[in-house]
C-alpha cells in the first residue's frame, strides 16, 4: 500500500488562537500506541483542554482526548493518558528554556497526519487578558467592515 502524501488535519484548537497570543510555532511527534493511531485516522480527538508540560527534560501532552477505537479489545488506550512528545534535542532545550520564563506555555493547537505520520503543531503562548480579546474582536469587525465598505465602492453601489 502507497505511503499518503499531504496533510490531513484530524482535529484543531481554535479556541486556544482566541484564549493565547501565540508567538512561536513548531511541529512535534507523538509516542502512540496502535489503536490511538487508528481512532486517529478515524479523525477522532480532542484537543480542548489539552496542554504539553516538562518533565525531567522531556515534554509531554496532557489531557488530549483520543476516544479508544470501536474495534478495540482488551489492548485499547487509556482515551486521556499522558503521551510523549518528539522533538529534537535542539529544539527540547530551546522550547524547555522559553517555558521557564514568566507567564509562557505550550498549547496544542492542531493534531495532524503528515505523510503518513500523526503530528502535533504547538504554539508557545502567552495568555490574553479580556481586554486583549475585546480589542482584538473589535479590531477583526472594523476589518470586516471595510472590506464589505471596498467591496460595495468595487461593484459601483455606494
Amino acid at each position: 500500500m502507497p505511503r499518503e502524501k499531504g496533510r490531513k488535519v484530524v482535529a484543531s484548537n481554535r479556541k486556544a488562537r482566541h484564549d493565547y497570543a501565540i508567538l512561536e510555532t513548531v511541529e512535534a511527534g507523538m509516542v502512540l500506541t496502535g489503536t490511538e493511531v487508528k481512532s486517529l485516522r478515524m479523525g477522532r480527538a480532542s484537543l480542548v483542554d489539552a496542554f504539553a508540560q516538562e518533565r525531567d527534560g522531556e515534554l509531554y501532552l496532557h489531557q488530549l482526548h483520543i476516544p479508544e477505537y470501536t474495534q478495540g479489545t482488551w489492548t485499547n488506550h487509556e482515551p486521556r493518558r499522558t503521551r510523549k512528545l518528539l522533538l529534537n534535542r535542539g529544539e527540547l532545550d530551546k522550547l524547555i528554556g522559553k517555558l521557564h520564563e514568566s507567564g509562557l506555555t505550550l498549547v496544542p493547537l492542531s493534531l495532524y497526519f503528515s505523510d503518513g505520520w500523526a503530528k502535533v503543531e504547538l504554539g508557545l503562548a502567552r495568555g490574553k487578558k479580556s481586554y486583549d480579546k475585546r480589542q482584538d474582536m473589535a479590531e477583526r469587525d472594523a476589518n470586516k467592515e471595510i472590506h464589505r465598505a471596498l467591496g460595495r465602492r468595487n461593484k459601483g453601489m455606494d
